[in-house]
């Protein structure tokens, strides 16, 4: 009779799956959560953080899961659609940093940051000077391209495409203008350009969520948000399912069913 040789690293994997399965009939957390994360719009908390220097308008959590999707993905391209302050980029562009030193190091070949293939590509319809030259005299700008023009116009996309036929894994965050209109745009135009097994991130899907004054500033509202796009948009692309497993484990996102994994 053979024994089985227990795994703690697959025990605790398992053990988190488990404990992560019972959070979305936790009520009553969810709802703490929920008011979180109306008391953080309101106060501007996701304008209070940096990425290596570089404001990044996003909660902490929802770094810590870009990091861990760009290191279980390992994408060649990761095209982003909204470049504020650029931080989001700069985290990006030292992950797929990361992932080319770690293969140098298997490969015992020496790593040469300018000949990567892997890049970064972002598209923003203003892309600010002060902004623009903060991030091009950054340590991680040679990994990074940057498009001027709005994420919609046909030039831009078909630009945007012929880049990306230059790549096999690719990864794409929607993180522009979040009206239903425009996110739904963006998703038929670049959702595509997903490589099968990843991701394509829509970014503050929480909107349908908050209250109906919360972005009074705004275009977007509950009933015309990201989140609507993408349930329209999944009514008629099979190839895409919500990772729920993600927004479960985080409770505290502003991407809840935005995580949509590729998987055909």
């Amino acid at each position: 009779m053979q024994l089985e040789i227990s795994n703690p690293i697959s025990e605790f994997k398992s053990e988190n799956r488990l404990t992560i399965s019972s959070y979305p009939d936790n009520h009553s957390w969810n709802k703490i959560t929920h008011d979180w994360m109306v008391q953080a719009f309101e106060n501007r908390y996701m304008y209070n953080f940096e990425c290596l220097g570089r404001p990044i308008i996003q909660t902490p959590i929802d770094m810590v899961a870009m990091q861990e999707l760009i290191w279980k993905i390992k994408p060649d391209l990761i095209i982003e659609t909204g470049i504020a302050h650029g931080g989001s980029l700069i985290l990006s562009a030292s992950m797929i940093a990361q992932l080319d030193m770690c293969e140098a190091i298997e490969s015992g070949e020496m790593l040469d940051p300018k000949k990567s293939k892997r890049k970064v590509l972002g598209i923003d319809i203003d892309i600010r000077a002060h902004n623009r030259e903060a991030i091009e005299a950054h340590p991680m700008s040679s990994r990074i391209e940057m498009i001027q023009g709005s994420s919609v116009d046909p030039n831009i996309v078909d630009r945007v495409k012929a880049i990306a036929e230059n790549y096999s894994r690719v990864m794409v965050c929607l993180d522009s203008n979040h009206t239903h209109e425009h996110v739904l745009a963006e998703l038929e135009a670049y959702a595509s350009l997903t490589s099968v097994g990843s991701y394509c991130i829509v970014f503050d899907t929480i909107i349908e969520d908050m209250p109906a004054d919360m972005f009074s500033d705004r275009p977007w509202s509950p009933g015309n948000n990201s989140k609507t796009a993408v349930w329209e948009y999944l009514h008629t692309h099979p190839e895409f399912e919500i990772d729920k497993d993600i927004q479960h484990k985080l409770l505290i996102t502003v991407a809840p069913d935005g995580f949509l994994k590729r998987k055909k």
